[in-house]
């Protein structure tokens, strides 16, 4: 085994594809990707709508699952993360959102963040993409990553745009161009039938190259730093040397003569952290682990998108409930396999919108994946006829969480606490979500296929049962974030470019760094962020865009 290199990657995933493929560029430098899970050699992987296999598969996943969560009943909340090349990217929806730019330009105002405005960050989007439909000022056309928009075939599809026509919301053609507002066809990260991860898109490009090498089924146990440093005494910030992992039942320290960089996510990368000293001492320090940086934001702030489904049983048999007979599973497997087309080959999320709760908010807080089934996404709950959803919920949730090793064992996983719905912020926008998406379904374009509604179901109206109905059944949208955030308070743990404070040689790349939460999925964001700090890395930054981006011209006072 190669004992060093300039650059030390940990974790394959959205945000490690994306650097080790960008950082190997530079043919003078070696660069090392560390990955726990194993290749991702599994037809349920690439196959997009098998999605929902490797998502419970412990091979290919992290079997997160939160604390009894004090405010949703004490439930304990499913929280996967993937664990194998592409990471979350192998096992996620597929769903190609970027967020509005409003997000962007709010990290920049809030947290002294001047090079993360929109205009900023839109080049990066465009560097990252090849858009099928192809490029325009908004989208890309000879990025690493492919991206299809939802042919919409099934007319329950079109059902649900004509019904937010009806309701008063605009057609947006492309919520990720200049205008997220609306209700339209989405898009994602598929190509020619099949998922387009970051292991496919950068990472196995890049191994092509002799100075990029991969360890999977590696797990990296801690940073090293140098000893020739004494915080006590005033001397300089102590510097990342390597990393410590765990490889075929015995330990190796590989070292870095340039940088590490923590790519495990919003759960992995704050836990690392922890265990290599970094974080709070009132935490650490009981554990036995000796102080390295003291940074009391490593673990905090931690953010997600919580959702609930609208359901409505449907009146003619056209959805997707036909595709759990096995015979009909058999036919669109094989099609899938022999030709890479079908309904295999879909995520099954082609339209969708972004609405506002009520006037006075800005831009889109909530968000709409439309599915012509009526099924939980975890798989929990078989469908049992034919029906339609939307699932529904915030994008900006005001409720804050923690991650916090619980041992100094790095096998053990971290206590991990969403606090969901924990204010009433967040109620009011859930409340809000339901019963404006009632509305949506009550127009003329599904008068055709609509039949009673199953979830929440007639019963669940004043504000208290809705609040019942979501501690009861809501869960989350998979995007957990913002547990090791930019900025430059003391509660910030990396800067800008992603340099961990108080340390030398070390930064953090994922959907941890968010300082707060963008409107939307974050697997395409993430992978943006990491094509951003690869430029930033090697000292060179894109244009910023002039491109404009939509606000509804009376967002105080109207609603839509």
């Amino acid at each position: 085994m190669q004992k060093e290199f300039d650059y030390i990657i940990v974790g394959a995933g959205s945000a490690g594809s994306v650097l080790a493929n960008r950082l190997s560029e530079d043919k003078s430098a070696t660069v090392l990707v560390i990955e726990a899970g194993p290749l991702d050699h599994n037809l349920m992987i690439h196959m997009p709508s098998g999605f929902a296999y490797p998502m419970a598969n412990p091979r290919y996943t992290w079997m997160y699952e939160s604390e009894p969560e004090p405010f949703m009943d004490n439930r304990r909340i499913h929280c996967p993360r993937g664990k194998t090349i592409g990471g979350s990217s192998s096992i996620n929806g597929m769903v190609y959102i970027r967020g509005n730019a409003q997000d962007y330009n709010a990290w920049a105002q809030k947290f002294n963040l001047p090079q993360w405005t929109y205009a900023h960050c839109l080049p990066y989007f465009k560097k990252s993409e090849t858009r099928a439909k192809g490029a325009d000022e908004y989208r890309g056309g000879d990025g690493p990553l492919r991206v299809s928009t939802g042919a919409c075939k099934n007319p329950l599809y079109i059902a649900f745009i004509e019904a937010g026509k009806q309701a008063g919301y605009a057609y947006t053609e492309d919520m990720n161009g200049y205008r997220q507002e609306g209700f339209g066809p989405m898009d994602m990260t598929t190509h020619k039938g099949r998922r387009w991860s970051t292991a496919m898109a950068y990472l196995r490009p890049a191994l092509k190259r002799g100075n990029l090498k991969l360890l999977p089924e590696t797990l990296a146990t801690k940073v090293l730093f140098d000893s020739a440093f004494s915080a006590a005494a005033g001397t300089r910030a102590p510097r990342a040397m390597g990393v410590e992992v765990e490889y075929n039942g015995s330990v190796h320290q590989l070292h870095a003569k340039r940088e590490v960089i923590l790519c495990g996510g919003a759960i992995n990368s704050p836990q690392l952290l922890q265990l290599s000293g970094i974080g709070n001492p009132e935490h650490l320090q009981p554990l036995g682990i000796k102080m390295v940086a003291t940074l009391k934001g490593v673990g905090e702030n931690l953010q997600d998108h919580l959702e609930t489904y609208v359901q409505y049983a449907c009146k003619q048999p056209i959805t997707l409930y036909s595709a759990t007979n096995p015979l009909v599973k058999l036919k669109i497997g094989l099609q899938w396999v022999l030709f890479r087309t079908g309904l295999g080959a879909t995520n099954h999320f082609e339209s969708g919108g972004f609405i506002r709760s009520e006037a006075g908010v800005q831009h889109p807080d909530l968000q709409y994946h439309f599915l012509p089934m009526a099924v939980r996404y975890d798989g929990n709950s078989p469908a049992t006829g034919h029906g339609f959803q939307a699932h529904v919920g915030p994008m900006r949730p005001t409720s804050r969480g923690h991650v916090r090793i619980k041992t100094d064992n790095p096998k053990d996983a971290p206590e991990i606490v969403f606090n969901y719905m924990s204010t009433e912020q967040d109620r009011k926008e859930m409340r809000a979500a339901i019963r404006l998406t009632r509305e949506v379904f009550m127009q003329k374009a599904f008068d055709e296929y609509r039949g009673e509604e199953l979830s929440p179901g007639p019963s669940v109206q004043t504000d208290a049962e809705i609040d019942t109905h979501i501690r009861a059944s809501a869960e989350t949208a998979y995007h957990p974030s913002c547990s090791c955030r930019m900025g430059t308070d003391d509660m910030a743990v990396v800067d800008g470019q992603g340099r961990v404070h108080g340390v030398q040689g070390l930064r953090v790349v994922d959907a941890s760094i968010m300082p707060i939460v963008v409107s939307g999925n974050l697997n395409v964001p993430t992978i943006m962020m990491a094509e951003k700090i690869a430029d930033a890395i090697k000292g060179k930054a894109l244009a910023p865009s002039s491109a404009p981006a939509w606000v509804h011209p009376d967002w105080q006072t109207q609603q839509r």
